[in-house]
């Protein structure tokens, strides 16, 4: 960014490593079964492809959150639009892009999600950094629930 730039959108990006093939976390992701696992401890429903009535539950945060699948790419990239406190957007949702790629020849995964934009006000910044750090931590279940299936939320927010 330019330093003289002035600043009027927030977004983040996480990235992790999992030690599995491409398809396989892609499909962690995507599926709602699993993801309803490890991240949508309340129930996530409907697959994350395009046109699809998808929504997500979270057990510690109760309440449903439709989701719109913008595009759905298996098994490299996933972009959703959801809503969000503060957002920059002026329909008050963010886009979240998941993308997916093969490291160390196929063996492990590098998953990176991208998310913006809010506002750059306070309310904004702390909208931003409670989902970097949502993402941060779906990012580890998500691993620990791939290589391990364990469910790395149960019982954490609650």
């Amino acid at each position: 960014m330019n330093e003289s730039a002035e600043l009027n959108q927030l977004s983040f990006s996480v990235s992790g490593r999992v030690a599995r093939p491409i398809a396989e976390v892609y499909e962690a992701v995507a599926d709602p079964e699993q993801l309803s696992h490890y991240f949508a401890t309340g129930g996530a429903r409907g697959r994350l492809e395009p046109g699809e009535d998808v929504t997500w539950d979270f057990a510690d945060f109760p309440g449903r959150f439709p989701v719109t699948v913008v595009e759905a790419e298996a098994p490299h990239r996933i972009v959703v639009r959801w809503g969000a406190r503060s957002a920059a957007s002026g329909d008050a949702t963010t886009v979240t892009t998941f993308e997916f790629e093969p490291i160390d020849d196929g063996a492990r995964t590098l998953v990176t999600i991208t998310e913006g934009a809010w506002l750059a006000s306070g309310d904004g910044a702390k909208a931003a950094f409670g989902n970097c750090e949502g993402w941060t931590g779906m990012l580890a279940a998500l691993k620990m629930w791939v290589e391990h299936g364990i469910n790395l939320r149960d019982g954490f927010y609650k």
